[in-house]
């Protein structure tokens, strides 16, 4: 959910309430803006735990790499003593290491895309929260119009549209029952395409470690 749904839904609870008391309009915006900053704090808040998990992933995504390049250097030393079995396996584990770095920097550049998101919309906060304070004023004028409005608004259609809100939830558990049990289908089962995949990745290996093996010859006879 984005700040302004949440938001959204904060407020027009708060002046519902309000309005059923018949409070204060001035204590209303009072209101308002308080949430408005609340909500801003903890956005903020959730912006900085966001940037501490960047690090720790890039921090990991440096290790696996780290760890790729040691396994790299036993392949080698293990070719180097005519152990084509141990290369092989150092191999594969190098690769284990390098998919799990690519898998940390995509989960990085979607971070990135939050953050940047994240941004956009505090900075649209900050400046809805300093235009309510400079219109304070004006916003309690239009809310005594505006709740007067709502009071009839609230007699016609609040039936209506409760039922129509009502049917809408009925349909969306539908289609999300529908899409699992899709889903559920598709668990556990291999495609022609990830079988190829396999294929192709396993002859990869096996070209690595071909070259390697030309590699250290090619080394052991410039001695």
């Amino acid at each position: 959910m984005g700040i302004f749904s949440r938001f959204t839904d904060i407020i027009n609870s708060n002046i519902n309430s309000l309005l059923d008391k018949a409070e204060d309009p001035a204590k209303m915006v009072r209101l308002i803006i308080q949430e408005m900053e609340d909500t801003l704090v903890e956005v903020r808040s959730s912006s900085a735990k966001t940037l501490a998990d960047k690090k720790e992933l890039a921090r990991q995504s440096e290790r696996f790499e780290h760890d790729a390049n040691e396994w790299q250097a036993k392949a080698e030393l293990a070719l180097s003593k005519g152990r084509d079995d141990l290369a092989r396996s150092a191999l594969i584990e190098k690769k284990k290491c390098t998919e799990n770095a690519e898998a940390i920097r995509d989960e990085l550049n979607h971070i990135e895309e939050h953050l940047s998101k994240l941004q956009d919309e505090i900075t649209q906060l900050q400046e809805k929260l300093a235009d309510a304070k400079a219109r304070q004023k004006a916003i309690i004028m239009r809310e005594k119009t505006a709740s007067s409005r709502l009071k009839v608004k609230k007699k016609i259609d609040s039936d209506r549209v409760n039922d129509a809100l009502s049917r809408f939830d009925r349909y969306e558990r539908k289609i999300d029952d529908i899409e699992a049990q899709v889903e559920s289908y598709d668990l556990g089962s291999k495609t022609l395409s990830d079988e190829i995949a396999e294929l192709e990745s396993d002859e990869k290996i096996d070209d690595e470690l071909a070259q390697l093996k030309a590699k250290v010859e090619s080394k052991g006879k410039t001695k």
